[in-house]
């Protein structure tokens, strides 16, 4: 059997995809399994994390497993060892390995050189779990995400990315309000607008427009050194209530958090009755337990 990753949602097939959310909608009503007694995950952190870190690490515990936690700088890692070799010595010692990465290709040793299943809990280059989350939550509020209109909102970033992996597997499409020199992977963005997935704009009441559901990000990420520069770029795309009212009525308004409150995203937004922020939150719990459920069953 091959080993089974979860790195990116390009690596999956759109029913594999279906049946992790349809996996974290049982999950959530029934949270404790045994699907991992007596096996360990081990959480690798590269960069700060409060959602990533506490959801799977409650996530193992509930079905039925055990977290152990490493810092990067307190790890050998930290000091020069290989990610090669930091992938053979753990896989003797744990079932699966979670990292928060800075490098997205430091993932791809890591699961090249280890013999258990490796989850992306974020790299530069893109940010799987939170956008699969994003889907269980539409799913879970206005059902079917096929054939809906997306408007993402800010930096061709990570998260931009996984989107624009996301419309490939799930067939909605996508308005991206982007800034110019601030674009997602060009090859993503190629194979996207091939499947006519994809629109770019420049201005926020342009790509809401009849928007089904609409998301952003900080502008200024960790590791961003450019701030100034980048709130100037983004400073035509902030959400506020007269976006929204673009959209659909029933629109519903998303951010992966933290979020940086009149930046990105009107208080009046981030509170008001579209949004659904904490329940987006919440849902990391479920659909990463699912994904760790759905690679313990298959590897």
């Amino acid at each position: 059997m091959i080993k089974k990753n979860f790195i990116s949602l390009a690596d999956f097939s759109k029913a594999e995809l279906e049946a992790i959310v349809a996996l974290a909608t049982k999950l959530k009503q029934n949270p404790h399994t045994d699907v991992a007694k007596d096996k360990h995950l081990a959480m690798i952190f590269e960069k700060s994390s409060t959602r990533t870190r506490v959801s799977f690490e409650v996530g193992i515990n509930q079905l039925g497993g055990k977290a152990v936690v490493l810092s990067a700088q307190d790890m050998q890692l930290g000091r020069g060892e290989s990610i090669a070799d930091t992938a053979k010595i753990l896989s003797r010692y744990v079932d699966m390995i979670m990292i928060r990465a800075n490098k997205h290709k430091d993932v791809l040793e890591l699961a090249e050189n280890a013999t258990i299943p490796i989850i992306n809990g974020l790299t530069d280059f893109n940010h799987p779990c939170q956008v699969l989350t994003d889907i269980f939550t539409y799913i879970e509020h206005r059902g079917n995400i096929e054939n809906k209109l997306i408007a993402w909102f800010g930096d061709g970033n990570n998260m931009c990315n996984s989107w624009l992996n996301a419309a490939l597997k799930f067939g909605f499409k996508l308005n991206l309000a982007l800034a110019k020199g601030y674009y997602p992977d060009a090859n993503l963005l190629a194979e996207a607008k091939e499947a006519n997935l994809v629109e770019i704009f420049h201005h926020a009441s342009e790509a809401a427009q009849n928007a089904d559901l609409i998301t952003t990000d900080t502008w200024v990420s960790m590791g961003d050194e450019d701030e100034l520069e980048r709130k100037q770029a983004f400073s035509k795309l902030q959400v506020t209530k007269e976006v929204m009212a673009k959209a659909k009525p029933d629109a519903l308004f998303m951010h992966c958090l933290p979020a940086h409150r009149d930046e990105e995203v009107t208080t009046e937004v981030i509170d008001g009755a579209q949004s659904v922020i904490f329940t987006e939150a919440e849902n990391r719990l479920h659909v990463q337990k699912a994904i760790m459920n759905f690679l313990f069953l298959n590897n």
